[in-house]
Parts: C-alpha cells; structure tokens; sequence
C-alpha cells in the first residue's frame, strides 16, 4: 500500500517579505538614530535647554505613528506596571511647572523632560516586537557609534576636531564643538551594546563581530578626551563582564588588554594628551583644572537651589536663572569652543552637568524621586530577566547602568539627548515587555 508523502517547500520570498515588514516597523526609531547625522542648528545647552533638530523632529513623528497604530490596534499599549514606570516622571515634572515662580518659562522644559523620559522611550518600547527586533536596534546603535567614530578618528588624524589645549584634535563626530559630549555619547553606547552582544549567547560569528566593533569603538571614545564617558563606560561594561561569569568575563578581559597594549605601543594611541586626561581623573581634589572647578562651583549652586526649595525645586529651566545667586566667584563666564568647523566661542555654563543635581534643583525631592525611581526600577527589571536571555539581558543592563553612571557628569543638553531617549525605550522594552525564555 502506497504512502503519501507531502513535501514542503519553502517559500525563499516568505522571509523576505517578513524582512520589509520588519525594517518598517522598525523605520520610525531607525530613522531617529539616522537623522542624527543631520547637524544642528544652534548649540548643546544643557538642562531643558537646546535647539530642536531633524531627529528630535523624526522622535515626534515616531510617537505619532506608534499612536496611530496603538488606536488602530484597540488594544491595551502598556501593561499597568509599564505605565507606571514609564509614567512615573510626569508627576514630577508637572508638579515642578505648576509650582514654579514663572510657570510659563517652565513650559519648553516640560515638553521636553516628556519627550525624552516618557514618549519616546513608551514608543520604542511598543515598537520593538521581539528579540529579533531588538537585535535590529541594538545593531544600528553600533553601525552608528562606528560611523560617527570613524569621522572622530579622521577629526584627531588630521587635525580637524575641536579645540583641546590648544590644537584642534578632540574627537567629536559629526556633533561639533559646542556638543563635545555628542560622540563619545554614542560611542560608548556603540561599545556597550557590542560588549554586551559579545558576552552573550548568540552564534559564535555575531560574538566575533561584536568583539570587533567594540575594540573598534575604543578609540575613538580615547580620543573624545571625555573623562565621564571614560569611567561610565569601563564602569558598564564591568557590569557586563560580571554578569556574564568568571571564564567569559576572563577572556573578554584579556582580549582588552591586548587590544590596548596594540592600541597604546603600537599604534600611540596613548598621547601625552590621553595620560594626562587620565592622570587628572585622580586630581580632581587635590589640583583640579577650571573645568572641574566650574562643575563643583554649579554643583554647590544646585545645592543651594534644593535647599531653598526642597521639595518642588525652583522650576523647570530655573537653573540658569538662579545660578549666578547661588554660585561662588570661582565659577568662570563659560567654557571656551572652538574648531571642527566652528569659530572661537564662549559657551555658557547654564546647566549643573549632573543630572541629579539638575533635577534635584528644578524639581525637588518629589522629582529626583520619580525621576530615579524610574530609572531604577527600570535596571531592576533588567537584572531580573536575566535568565531569559543573556544578550538582550547584557545589552540592556549596560546601557542602563552607563546612563545612570554618566548622570552624575552630564545632564540632557544638545543633539544626542534624543538618541539617549532610544536607549532608555530599548532597555524598557527588556524590562516591561512580555518576554518569553529562550
């Protein structure tokens, strides 16, 4: 007796057409990220400050969308505990506006404190559908990163980055003078999520590629001269390596250090300029230069500031208007910019450059304590589901761990903020989203 026998035939243009459907859903947040090649038109203020640009306008169109389809949909976007997390800084921020002595200055501030803390992240979150979705975006942030470092490494070569002591070598992408934090922002992010990819449990070509950018990334984020993103990001990617065991932790660990000892004797990546910028992360008490002493100065301020106000601050965008009441004359008139296209200029120190401290003063108690006790809760989510999935799991908790790092030598300010409003919904998306073993 015969038996029949059924074949099936894969359909090659089923995974194609599921690959166009991918990339454009995805397109509104990849499209975030690209925009940001797109230059400014005014400088990084810090704060609640700054000029808005092409990708803070692409952050605007992709919360449309995700609303539109949310409304399509008929369904329940977030679960309850998503909307409290993410929904959490409102309060906050519109108690600070509310209870400000010029509430309608505070208005452009809670804009974007929303924006960036609440919206977009929300609409990454609902965007990203699974782990392969996730990948996509985590990979573009690296394509970026090596783009924009690429263009920093040029910059430092031939002599056409921003003014640093004296020469025109600072690495700064295609973000400029005035936003010198720009690049090495998304460097280290790029280096991150790579080291995070690296570390985790995917095929062993993708562990490879990772490692490869990540060595990659490192030199451009040596040649940005930041000291914050420097200790944020050795910092993270310790997280990183701990979460991911001894053995593992212990080759990644000894492929760095090869990986610098070319970089610093053969190459001379290490400059005379690079140990000094080092060595001065140890000096900062004892002989501390006029940018660290500016940045304790605003600190005292914003101290002031809460303490005048402790618990709704004194408003949204307050900082600049109550600094020069609560600083001491050691405080300069600005910091000084210059190169990479731009000429001579005094930018103004109009931000605490400590995001804590920033919050802390124009929002008070209640906004530091929503603000952080988003963000924490956020991290905690992430460690949590480490058993679901080593690369979303790594890639995540990096990038949370390196932000909430960095907040304590930066604030949000310039073009990059956007991108940072990226990572956090990338994160969310791990530590809210319904996520299933693997």
């Amino acid at each position: 007796m015969a038996t029949a026998v059924t074949l099936t035939v894969p359909d090659p243009g089923a995974d194609v057409r599921d690959r166009v459907r991918r990339a454009g859903a995805l397109s509104p947040v990849l499209a975030v990220i690209a925009l940001l090649l797109v230059p400014g038109g005014g400088g990084a203020q810090g704060g609640t400050g700054g000029t808005g640009t092409v990708a803070d306008a692409a952050s605007g169109l992709l919360v449309l969308i995700c609303l539109v389809r949310v409304l399509r949909g008929r369904t329940r976007p977030l679960t309850r505990g998503a909307a409290v997390v993410l929904g959490l800084p409102v309060l906050g921020i519109c108690l600070s506006a509310i209870t400000s002595h010029d509430p309608a200055a505070s208005l452009p501030g809670v804009a974007r404190y929303v924006q960036v803390f609440v919206l977009v992240p929300a609409a990454v979150l609902l965007t990203i559908r699974d782990r392969r979705d996730f990948a996509v975006v985590a990979w573009s942030l690296v394509a970026f990163a090596l783009l924009q470092g690429a263009v920093g490494v040029g910059q430092y070569l031939t002599g056409t980055g921003a003014s640093y002591q004296g020469e025109d070598i600072r690495a700064v992408g295609t973000f400029g003078a005035t936003d010198v934090m720009g690049m090495a922002t998304v460097v280290a992010f790029g280096l991150v999520v790579a080291t995070g990819l690296a570390l985790g449990s995917g095929p062993g070509r993708v562990r490879t590629a990772a490692m490869v950018c990540a060595g990659l990334l490192f030199v451009p984020l040596v040649l940005s001269f930041s000291r914050g993103a420097w200790i944020a990001t050795v910092l993270a990617c310790s997280i990183q390596l701990l979460f991911a065991g001894v053995r593992r932790a212990a080759r990644v660990a000894l492929a760095a250090g090869a990986l610098g000892v070319v970089l610093v004797g053969g190459l001379g990546i290490g400059s005379e300029m690079v140990k000094e910028r080092v060595t001065s992360i140890t000096q900062v008490a004892a002989a501390p230069d006029q940018s660290v002493t500016d940045r304790y100065t605003m600190w005292a301020a914003a101290g002031r500031m809460w303490r005048a106000e402790p618990v709704t601050g004194v408003g949204l965008k307050g900082f600049p208007q109550y600094r020069d009441s609560n600083a001491s004359l050691a405080l300069s008139s600005g910091s000084d910019t210059a190169g990479a296209g731009a000429a001579f200029a005094r930018q103004p120190l109009l931000s605490p450059h400590n995001m804590y401290l920033l919050v802390l003063s124009e929002q008070g108690l209640v906004g530091l304590l929503a603000l952080a006790g988003s963000w924490v809760a956020l991290l905690v989510g992430a460690l949590r589901r480490q058993r679901f999935g080593a690369d979303c799991a790594l890639v995540a908790t990096g990038l949370l761990a390196w932000q909430l790092i960095d907040f304590f030598y930066a604030d949000i300010g310039g073009p990059s903020t956007v991108l940072m409003s990226v990572v956090i919904g990338l994160a969310a998306w791990w530590s809210l989203a319904e996520v299933r073993r693997a």
